[in-house]
């Protein structure tokens, strides 16, 4: 089976700007992968091409092995954008019904019924856009994205409105989805939403790739922190393999041990270090 999303040397010029420089990118099958990086780095570019809003200069982009704007890889593919709004009069179930003639979904009210209910919505299906929160409207917001039943969900910054709560209920469903063999390309600033769900993270910077790879991959080890009864020793420069030393001298020094941690940079980290400290 073909990638959920594959871009290949993937370059768009605004006539001087070159807003991509040879992208390389893959989402597969049943994926979630986090895209980050500052304004202006070339990820909404990206996302545009891969839902066929903009054509590239040169390179390729797919989806579920169909070029990126055609009529295949639209139909395979969900959008959330960051800024989305929808018509206030309208209840949950006639925006589905809505989105399922635009996207020609012959799913009728028994796919309607299943999505609310996926993204918990199903008690408040003739409930008003404007009489919702907005963690409700987010999630129907996911839902449309999702009449059609695509393998490919394109989500722009959607947990950014949202409290902790509405964060980890988006969270919740992003894991569901993935359960049931939904890819996601999700484009986050907020590093620890990506980095408690995303399988793979890749940095856009310039319109190219700086880094990528899972969390744990990106992670560089920062030493190890013991705590004693005379407070929190730390050894920068030891790994794992030196924790059993280490807390045998404590321990021979007569020092009572209470706990011994690996340190790890964070994703944030990883992301600063990548960017150069460019903000967003």
């Amino acid at each position: 089976m073909s990638a959920a999303l594959a871009v290949s040397g993937l370059v768009k010029r605004y006539g001087a700007v070159e807003a991509l420089g040879g992208v390389d990118l893959e989402v597969g099958d049943s994926e979630l992968v986090g895209l980050l990086g500052p304004n202006g780095a070339g990820k909404s570019t990206l996302v545009k091409i891969a839902c066929g809003l903009v054509r590239a200069t040169t390179g390729h982009a797919e989806v579920c092995g169909a070029r990126a704007g055609s009529r295949e890889a639209r139909a395979a593919l969900g959008y959330l954008a960051e800024l989305f709004r929808f018509p206030g009069w309208m209840t949950a179930d006639e925006l589905l019904e809505l989105h399922q003639r635009l996207a020609g979904s012959r799913g009728g009210e028994r796919e309607r019924g299943e999505l609310l209910e996926l993204v918990g919505l199903r008690e408040a299906r003739r409930r008003p856009v404007e009489a919702m929160s907005k963690g409700m409207q987010q999630r129907l917001g996911i839902a449309q994205a999702l009449v059609g039943s695509p393998r490919l969900l394109l989500l722009d910054e959607p947990t950014s409105a949202l409290d902790p709560v509405g964060r980890r209920t988006v969270r919740k469903l992003l894991e569901e989805l993935q359960r049931r063999g939904v890819s996601v390309l999700l484009n986050s600033h907020l590093l620890s939403e990506i980095e408690l769900v995303c399988d793979r993270v890749v940095i856009l910077l310039g319109g190219r790739v700086v880094s990528a790879g899972t969390p744990a991959e990106l992670a560089r080890p920062r030493g190890v922190e013991i705590e004693t009864d005379a407070g929190k020793r730390m050894y920068p420069e030891a790994g794992r393999e030196d924790i059993p030393r280490l807390i045998a001298e404590l321990v021979r020094d007569g020092k009572n041990v209470y706990g011994a941690r690996l340190l790890t940079s964070t994703l944030e980290d990883v992301y600063v270090e990548a960017v150069g400290g460019e903000g967003s």
